[in-house]
């Protein structure tokens, strides 16, 4: 049974601490946060005694929390410079374990493929591996799991391809956090992409979105939660399958993204993108089109969404727990 709860990403432009947020949260009806990272003023001021008073709070609301700040690729993915993310995930998971959280999102935040000169991808892809392995056992003595985002680095082949390279199964070290709409900027199908990679979600950002043809090729963009096209009735149902909990967390946030897929260089860079696939994504751009002529969905600029964060955070979490409680019922019919 789905528990529903918000990342804390969503509220980054208010400011709020920690505990702001999970009072915010709660006031919103949600029944956990996913913290997946904290801003560079507050993660300064994170000491012990906040962690203790956050854990504490979480268990006086009856809420779950989530933690993050996890990284999986050694390099910064500004400068390609080398970065020691042993050290950073040693104190995600050290955190994590004193607030009695199971697991850490990573993400390490690249757009990697849109830039011609950077560091190839499969290099990229050989060092995670590399340091991945270097961290499991931290990460089991810690008794956590390293769940990376479905971000902008790596599709989910590539994901399932290093997790076999690293020996590890679902549940053990290291898993995925279900980003449902970053999988359209890697021009991947939503569903088809949570089939490949469902037995190691752990966790999820919830998220809908648009997919619409561009210049240079397509872009993404988020929308409100059912009011894209992202087809969470699947979604929701494969992962209701999964045989430990799994909660869902809302996160939303302005802007789009071009995905210049008729660059040849970049389109090279998606060998997994299947004829299959992406007679699948065109069929989301059609009805992306339908949508948006029909006034029912267009993106909203990345620097409009701190006026209008809270309305839309709260929105869509009403409305993943209105579905969420839909599939709940029709899971016991099913029985």
């Amino acid at each position: 049974m789905f528990k529903v709860g918000i990342d804390n990403y969503g509220l980054f432009p208010r400011n709020l601490t920690p505990l702001e947020t999970i009072g915010w949260a709660h006031r919103q009806g949600a029944e956990g946060v996913a913290y997946s990272g904290l801003d560079e003023a507050t993660r300064s001021r994170f000491d012990c005694k906040q962690v203790l008073e956050l854990k504490e709070r979480a268990l006086n609301l009856g809420m779950y929390l989530e933690w993050g700040g996890g990284q999986h690729v050694p390099r910064d993915l500004v400068t390609g410079e080398p970065k020691d993310i042993f050290r950073v995930n040693r104190i995600a998971a050290e955190e994590a374990k004193a607030l009695g959280v199971k697991l850490i999102r990573s993400c390490s935040g690249g757009l990697m493929r849109w830039k011609p000169d950077f560091i190839p991808t499969r290099q990229l892809l050989e060092e995670m591996a590399g340091a991945l392995a270097a961290q499991k056992q931290m990460l089991l003595d810690h008794e956590v799991v390293l769940a990376i985002e479905t971000h902008f680095e790596f599709t989910t082949f590539e994901l399932i391809r290093v997790f076999e390279e690293l020996g590890a199964k679902p549940g053990e070290w290291i898993g995925v956090c279900l980003d449902t709409m970053n999988l359209l900027t890697l021009m991947e199908d939503p569903v088809m992409a949570t089939r490949r990679v469902l037995p190691w979600v752990v966790t999820t950002h919830i998220k809908d979105g648009g997919f619409r043809t561009a210049e240079v090729g397509f872009n993404s963009f988020t929308a409100p939660f059912g009011k894209g096209v992202i087809d969470f009735d699947a979604i929701f149902g494969m992962l209701e399958t999964l045989p430990g909990p799994i909660h869902l967390n809302v996160e939303d946030h302005g802007g789009d993204f071009d995905i210049p897929l008729f660059d040849p260089r970049f389109r090279m860079e998606l060998p997994d993108l299947s004829d299959e696939e992406m007679e699948s994504l065109i069929r989301l751009t059609k009805l992306t089109q339908e949508k948006m002529e029909a006034g029912l969905l267009s993106p909203v600029d990345r620097g409009l969404w701190p006026e209008v964060c809270e309305e839309r955070m709260a929105f869509d979490l009403r409305e993943v727990k209105k579905k969420a409680r839909e599939e709940r019922r029709e899971a016991k019919e099913r029985l």
